[in-house]
């Protein structure tokens, strides 16, 4: 069984961005033409999986030579990262459920990961491209001042809705892809959101879990705050022998 992979989560959005220009989409159909006309004959599922598993083989090689390790220092908005982490996996209620969310411990609960890495991690995703593993929902508490409906008004403090609203962008429908700038992403905002995570799971431990992200910001460390790492990734899977 050690030469199989469990995924947590895989975006095909990710998969699509590197593909050869020819082959720019993954293939879903193909053009058949014939002396009445054209018709189009769908590609089988099993051969868009076979396509899809072979990119990725093709990404881990390619990104496993350039990618930093996420603890590293001195990260640079769209970086890439490889990490090894204990991951809550975390649903947004309301507007917002389009969105999952991956949490490092809160600060106590893994020294040795905690001394180790000497960094948070809050990875942000697109639910779709869960692979069947059902997340935890942080709890709707009231709040005032926030603007975006009362579902999204019921779930984080102003500044954590704010950092929220801003990477939603990149997991909304109609634009795939889009990475927030990280002058648009509030820092304190992206601590009170792991705060709210830590506060509502922190008696859930995290399960191991390793894969590649994009970097959407480095928060630097600001006096009790540690440095933290927020991304975007393109695979998450289960650690079976962390070490």
């Amino acid at each position: 069984m050690s030469g199989y992979r469990e995924f947590v989560y895989l975006s095909d959005a990710k998969l699509q961005q590197f593909a050869p220009p020819r082959r720019f989409t993954l293939p879903g159909a193909v053009r058949l033409n014939t002396p009445v006309g054209g018709v189009d004959v769908e590609a089988p599922a099993a051969d868009i999986d076979r396509d899809r598993i072979r990119q990725l083989k093709r990404l881990d090689k390619y990104l496993g030579e350039r990618a930093e390790w996420f603890a590293q220092p001195g990260l640079r908005p769209a970086q890439w990262v490889w990490f090894e982490a204990p991951l809550r996996c975390v649903a947004l209620p309301g507007d917002y459920q389009h969105m999952v969310l991956f949490a490092d411990p809160a600060p106590g609960e893994e020294p040795d990961y905690e001394q180790q890495t000497g960094c948070r991690l809050l990875l942000h995703g697109s639910s779709r491209h869960l692979r069947g593993i059902p997340p935890a929902e942080v709890e709707a508490r009231a709040v005032e001042g926030i603007d975006g409906g009362s579902s999204f008004a019921t779930t984080f403090l102003t500044t954590a809705g704010q950092a929220v609203r801003a990477l939603s962008l990149e997991h909304e429908a109609t634009a795939e892809g889009v990475t927030p700038s990280p002058s648009e992403l509030n820092g304190a905002g992206v601590r009170e959101l792991l705060g709210a995570i830590d506060a509502r799971h922190s008696q859930l431990p995290g399960a191991w879990m390793s894969g590649l992200a994009r970097v959407t910001r480095e928060l630097p460390a600001t006096g009790a705050e540690t440095r933290c790492v927020v991304a975007s990734p393109l695979s998450v899977e289960y650690m079976h022998d962390p070490q």
